[in-house]
């Protein structure tokens, strides 16, 4: 559906083999693993693709819209435990391993939905920011959802500072699939992805810019503070947009990042997964380098939610709501947790901000308890569900640290039960089968008791302020 939408595909390539899959070609492998799923996967069906970062990945999801259903990708670094959990949440029809494996169904036998035609908007995708071991937090966007990012996307960008993409970004990751990979990608532009994230890797990233003449890049401010500190700039100038987003830019950072790439043309974007991607941005060459400046809204309308009042209001300072076309459908299989941020057509951000008398928003704080670590996604409640599990530890309460590479760090104070040593390597060996390493916390507090409000709940931040006053970390 989407697919077909787009006439016009660019190529596709890796850093580490620039053997280019053009258009055609990459036609061809959707047809191959259509032809495979052909009788299997139709309409609202789900089909989850556990591979990334390949023309092979490009190639199943396009055929799995392309038959009508609706793709979960999720991170192909799950543990297998992380994978079970959500493949019994999703309930796939089949999974996809690898574009170079055989599909594994699920239940091959059970009759298609033939009933109801294809709809815009149907399920098309699924991305999951958290809860890989307990109840997953699934994003599900519809057909239409991702055609309007797609097309505003363009609208706002313009063809010609998209010609070559360089993708740095994990294809599981909103930001990395629908901004990086398709906006592009399906405007008939190259994408060239970034196969090796690790500190080695991104000390090259100048020198790639020059010898593959990148025009468009979007990453992460964790990723550029890596990039700035280890790779020497490009020299020939081919960079003519660069977007950062997904967390908090400083300004300094901001700055730093146009003097490297040698343009004024560097954004800083607001997007979320919820959003499918980007919905705003402002870029140094607008003569405003502020803290958390995003411009005004691509292709939908802002408000303030009043915390004191309530009221709504087109200026001032209070949690963000926004309107957009590229607004998802819901949480997957999560209706109590959809209502609380889907209300009467607004979509509650959870982020603090301001919108001043021209509609430029500023993004000030944020309200949620969910910690963004170099852009990813990770919820607290659901390590806390995981450690509590663990047979030497009585309770825990799971928090997020400043860092400087990573904007977030993950914490852990924990209390043990009685004379038990406490152990945080022997505790992050044990979660290293259990979820994803990212999730695993870094800094680990001992305390004695974890402290509670008046009404017996517990409040993260009283909690962080606790154990950094303690200052007991292992």
């Amino acid at each position: 559906m989407i697919f077909n939408s787009f006439p016009t595909l660019g190529r596709l390539s890796t850093t580490s083999n620039l053997s280019w899959v053009d258009g055609p070609e990459l036609r061809v492998m959707v047809a191959e693993r259509e032809k495979q799923l052909q009788g299997c996967v139709g309409p609202l069906d789900r089909v989850m693709i556990c591979h990334g970062g390949s023309a092979g990945f490009v190639a199943d999801l396009l055929a799995v819209w392309n038959l009508g259903a609706a793709a979960a990708c999720i991170n192909p670094a799950v543990t297998e435990n992380e994978k079970q959990t959500l493949i019994d949440f999703v309930e796939p029809s089949v999974v996809l391993g690898g574009y170079d494996l055989a599909p594994t169904f699920i239940n091959k036998n059970r009759p298609l939905n033939t009933g109801t035609p294809p709809s815009l908007d149907d399920p098309a995708l699924y991305l999951f920011t958290s809860g890989t071991t307990g109840n997953p937090k699934g994003v599900e966007h519809s057909f239409r959802s991702l055609l309007s990012r797609l097309s505003l996307n363009m609208a706002y960008m313009g063809n010609g500072s998209t010609q070559r993409t360089l993708c740095p970004l994990p294809t599981h990751f909103g930001h990395g699939l629908i901004g990086n990979l398709l906006t592009p990608l399906l405007n008939g532009q190259d994408v060239i992805l970034l196969d090796d994230k690790s500190p080695q890797g991104l000390s090259k990233i100048g020198e790639i810019i020059d010898e593959n003449n990148i025009t468009f890049l979007s990453s992460v401010p964790s990723f550029w503070k890596m990039v700035t500190r280890l790779s020497q700039p490009p020299q020939k100038g081919t960079l003519k947009r660069v977007h950062v987003g997904s967390a908090p830019l400083s300004s300094d950072l901001w700055a730093a990042i146009g003097k490297w790439c040698g343009t004024d043309n560097v954004f800083n974007m607001y997007g979320i997964t919820e959003t499918a991607n980007w919905i705003g941005g402002t870029s140094l060459s607008d003569g405003q380098c502020v803290d958390g400046l995003i411009g005004k809204v691509w292709g939908g309308s802002a408000m303030i939610l009043n915390p004191e009042t309530g009221e709504k209001s087109p200026t001032g300072e209070g949690e963000l709501l926004i309107q957009t076309p590229s607004l998802m459908n819901g949480y997957f299989r999560q209706t109590e947790l959809t209502e609380a941020v889907l209300v009467n057509g607004w979509f509650h951000t959870g982020d603090i901000g301001t919108i001043d008398a021209h509609g430029s928003i500023r993004i000030t704080g944020r309200q949620k308890s969910e910690i963004n670590r170099a852009g990813m996604k990770i919820l607290p409640e659901e390590i806390d569900l995981l450690l509590e599990r663990h047979e030497d530890i009585q309770e825990v309460c799971v928090f997020g640290l400043p860092d400087a590479i990573s904007g977030e760090r993950v914490a852990a104070a924990c209390v043990l039960k009685d004379n038990v040593p406490a152990d945080s390597k022997a505790l992050q060996e044990w979660m290293s089968h259990l979820i994803r390493r990212e999730a695993i916390p870094e800094s680990w507090f001992f305390i004695d008791e974890i402290p509670k409000t008046d009404r017996g709940k517990i409040n993260r931040n009283n909690v962080r302020d606790k154990c950094l006053e303690a200052g007991d970390r292992k």
